[in-house]
Order: structure tokens, then C-alpha cells, then sequence
């Protein structure tokens, strides 16, 4: 499946690596996809191009001077967001990813159904790191059933131990169902490539945390579609 992704989805992913290990994250999930995906919005940030660069790879894995189809006209997903406003409103969604991660993975949607019936989760949140620290949730959150890994910020998290390898983050089930819908999704649209519109379009399709947020910022499938299916009548 990777040899079809194109230079853009590539450093996507790889972005979303560094996100996991920014933060001290055990997984890398939905929330360090679409970080990964706002730095594309942001050119060489993060050390790459929202353009791809004149040297890349095309799906096969081979390099050359001449960029892959998919990258042939920057960073669709880059063009798709900024377009849609989400650029200039990236503080706000790293608050609200943050927000969701504190809260051990619920959603503002989640919270807001829940109070329907009376739970409060901020109270509940409130109450576990008067407990047990700040940030509780958040650590035991990040791996179902997985022993809570070191929070963000600490010593651990920054650095391995001397004379230890770095722990490789795995990607999480739900990230890995993101990876795998993006195949689905270029394939039903005809194309022989994944790039990081693919991406984009996998994340927003189905209920997650990366879809509620940015469905709270305006940003959802239908809208990503739209502007893509208005880039390529541009093209």
C-alpha cells in the first residue's frame, strides 16, 4: 500500500510520527494525522515543503526530478485547508485536540451527549487529576488497555534512557483504518496514487476525533470534496 503513496502522504505520515513523539503519545493516532496534515499548511515549518520539492518519489518508490502525479501540483490537502479557513484557525484545533486527549479521548460532541444524561465529564475530568495529576486522562487514554506511558513534557518523554533505542510508536487501530480508507477512497475515485487529499478525505468520512474537530471548524468531508472536485476542473 505505501509504494502508492505519493510524497506529500509520506511526509504526512512521517509527521504524524514526530507529533507522537512532540507530545509523549504511545500511539500515533488521528490527532497527530491531521497535526502532521495543518504543517503541510505551513511549507517547511516542520523541515518540508507544502510544494514537495523539485527531487521526490513517485509511487513506486523510485526518485527522480519530476514530481509524482499526486504532487505534481503541491499539497492538495495544504490547498484544501487553507482554502476551507482551517490554517488560520490551527491554534484552535490544537486546543480542541488537546481538550479531546485530556479528556481521555471524548469528544466535544461525546461530552455534550453525555450531559444529556447528566454527566458532567469536565467534573469527572476535574475530579481524576485533583486525584491523580494533571493530564490522568490523557495518559491513560492514549492505548486502550495499554499501561499509561510517560505525559508530555516529562523527562522521559523528551528523551530515552542512555544507552536505549527510542521506542518506535506504532499507529493506533484508528489510524491504521485512516491509512487503510485513504486506499479505498483513491481507488473510488479513480486514482492510482495515495496522497495526502486522501488522507484528508479518509479522516473526515467517518465519526472520529479528527472529524468532530474539524467538523467544529467548518471543515468536513463534503467541503473537502467539494474544493478538491474545484481544483481539478481548475487543473
Amino acid at each position: 500500500m505505501f509504494e502508492r503513496f505519493t510524497t506529500s502522504a509520506r511526509e504526512v505520515v512521517r509527521g504524524a510520527v514526530r507529533h507522537a513523539e512532540d507530545t509523549g503519545a504511545d500511539t500515533v493516532g488521528e490527532a497527530e494525522l491531521l497535526l502532521a496534515l495543518l504543517d503541510r499548511t505551513d511549507g517547511d515549518r516542520k523541515g518540508g515543503s507544502a510544494t514537495g520539492g523539485n527531487r521526490t518519489e513517485d509511487p513506486g518508490g523510485r526518485k527522480g526530478r519530476s514530481r509524482t502525479r499526486g504532487d505534481r501540483k503541491g499539497s492538495p490537502a495544504a490547498e484544501v485547508l487553507t482554502a476551507l479557513g482551517a490554517h488560520g484557525r490551527r491554534a484552535s484545533i490544537e486546543r480542541a485536540l488537546a481538550e479531546v486527549r485530556r479528556r481521555g479521548g471524548i469528544t466535544g460532541a461525546d461530552a455534550e451527549a453525555l450531559a444529556g444524561f447528566g454527566i458532567d465529564v469536565d467534573e469527572i475530568v476535574a475530579r481524576v487529576e485533583e486525584a491523580h495529576g494533571v493530564g490522568a486522562l490523557a495518559a491513560a487514554g492514549s492505548t486502550p488497555g495499554a499501561t499509561p506511558g510517560p505525559t508530555a513534557g516529562s523527562a522521559s518523554a523528551r528523551a530515552p534512557r542512555r544507552g536505549r533505542r527510542p521506542l518506535r510508536r506504532p499507529f493506533s487501530r484508528e489510524a491504521k483504518s485512516v491509512l487503510e480508507r485513504s486506499l479505498r477512497i483513491a481507488l473510488a475515485r479513480g486514482d492510482k496514487y495515495i496522497g495526502d487529499e486522501h488522507l484528508l478525505l479518509a479522516l473526515t468520512a467517518r465519526p472520529g476525533v479528527a472529524a468532530h474537530v474539524l467538523a467544529d471548524h467548518d471543515v468536513t468531508y463534503i467541503q473537502v470534496e467539494r474544493v478538491l472536485t474545484a481544483r481539478a476542473t481548475k487543473g
